[in-house]
């Protein structure tokens, strides 16, 4: 066990998580809908990341969601905070280390497709890192090299869907940020075939595949790219639109957490 994961269960007990959840920007609502829950924040536990993005509480829930033990990570920390591309590693190792073998990862994205537009929801099918940038560089092991091909995986696909019906599917391509995408970066996303973007969780992804996880991804649309609607961009936009989103988000989380009962 990682030494998180020590003082995890000496407080919140041992008995294994059965699933992994993060939720991205203006999502952590759901974290107070757990059950039987104990509250760790990042800045307890050893080598966690303390995120400074408004919109992300920064805590792990341990706790029962449709009666399945999982932890959340209510907020995640960005590559663009610190220039640290691994910094949710202990997290996830963590998340690992108490026994989970699948991780959800939300974020809120922005659509690259008139058809999605904001409100919408968006399961990950595959992804494009335009920034070229990986959390394994560094890492002394053969296992860096790891096969990416299905890195979110069908069944669990195949779970948010019947969860969902009307939840589109997509590839989302990862800007590092902090700024916003300019108009010709979308239209070179466009091209390159991504349908959504965000800052977030392509190195979630490759991490957790790095250790063993199996992977499911859920965008709740904020907004369009940039030059799609001649509108400015903002973090303000990002948080509010996602809380009009919350309740089907929430209602597909649930239903995907169930399906593990």
């Amino acid at each position: 066990m990682t030494r998180a994961a020590e003082i995890i269960a000496d407080r919140a007990g041992r008995a294994p998580v059965r699933l992994g959840l993060v939720l991205g920007s203006g999502l952590g609502a759901l974290a107070d809908e757990l059950e039987d829950a104990t509250v760790f924040p990042f800045e307890e536990l050893p080598e966690f990341p303390v995120s400074g993005v408004s919109g992300h509480a920064g805590a792990l829930v341990i706790g029962e969601l449709e009666s399945v033990r999982v932890a959340l990570l209510s907020g995640r920390a960005h590559y663009y905070e610190k220039g640290e591309v691994a910094v949710m590693r202990p997290a996830l190792e963590t998340v690992k280390a108490l026994g989970a073998d699948t991780l959800l990862l939300t974020n809120s994205a922005g659509s690259l497709r008139d058809e999605m537009p904001p409100g919408s929801l968006m399961s990950l099918i595959d992804h494009i890192s335009i920034s070229g940038l990986n959390p394994l560089i560094g890492e002394a092991t053969d296992d860096r090299f790891v096969n990416m091909v299905d890195a979110y995986a069908p069944h669990l696909r195949a779970r948010l869907k019947a969860a969902d019906e009307r939840l589109n599917e997509g590839v989302y391509a990862w800007f590092s940020g902090p700024s916003f995408e300019t108009p010709a970066e979308i239209r070179a996303a466009r091209i390159l075939g991504a349908d959504a973007v965000g800052m977030s969780t392509v190195p979630e992804t490759i991490l957790a595949r790095f250790l063993g996880l199996e992977v499911a991804a859920v965008s709740v649309i904020t907004n369009y790219g940039a030059g799609m609607t001649g509108r400015p961009l903002s973090h303000a936009e990002t948080k509010s639109e996602a809380a009009k989103a919350q309740e089907r988000f929430r209602a597909l989380v649930r239903a995907f957490v169930r399906s593990f009962a």
